[in-house]
């Protein structure tokens, strides 16, 4: 009896060593983050461990997110538009269709400054825009970017400072109230 006992201990435990050899990997795993496939160079993510709570692949979404405000010190990309890039890629590498994300993000306030084309931000700032190359790619993956054009009178910003690709919309908050009546979720964070 003590010898069933013995070899059912040892092989437990060399169970357990394999199982935590395993979760170790998958932890390593876990650690590093993945870049693409939806915004090829921004938006790292970690994979989740298996069973996670997941959107639908099955379903359309559309979704939609507020920045109002820029990084810290200028020549720095801004963390909310990588934010975009973060859940798009998320979402994708876990197989929801990119066709199955309709992302729009609403800008205001100081991330004005993050929608001017390089000559402006150079021009403004002494430094080449950080966003231009992650506006791209969001603009590649279908992501529409409203700017507030409140913000921009009162920022004094030039329409010929604004990227061409980005839509100027009567108020920030006129363009969420028609996203949400056109069935986008408000990311509230």
């Amino acid at each position: 009896m003590l010898l069933r006992h013995l070899i059912l201990a040892i092989c437990c435990s060399g169970g357990m060593a394999l199982s935590a050899g395993i979760f170790a990997q998958e932890e390593e795993t876990r650690k590093a983050p993945v870049m693409g496939p939806a915004i090829p160079d921004f938006g790292p993510v970690l994979t989740p461990p298996a069973g996670f709570y997941s959107l639908d692949p099955d379903t359309r979404y559309k979704v939609s997110i507020d920045i109002g405000k820029t990084a810290d010190f200028p020549g720095d990309r801004n963390l909310k538009l990588t934010s975009v890039a973060r859940f798009l890629n998320m979402y994708a590498q876990q197989g929801i269709p990119q066709e199955n994300i309709e992302f729009s993000v609403v800008v205001h306030g100081m991330a004005a400054n993050d929608l001017l084309s390089d000559e402006a931000y150079q021009a403004r700032f002494n430094d080449p825009n950080p966003n231009t190359e992650l506006l791209n790619q969001l603009h590649k993956a279908g992501v529409k970017i409203y700017l507030c054009g409140q913000t921009v009178a009162f920022r004094n910003i030039e329409w010929s400072e604004i990227r061409p690709d980005i839509i100027v919309a009567l108020s920030a908050m006129g363009a969420h109230v028609r996203l949400q009546h056109e069935g986008y979720t408000l990311i509230p964070f």
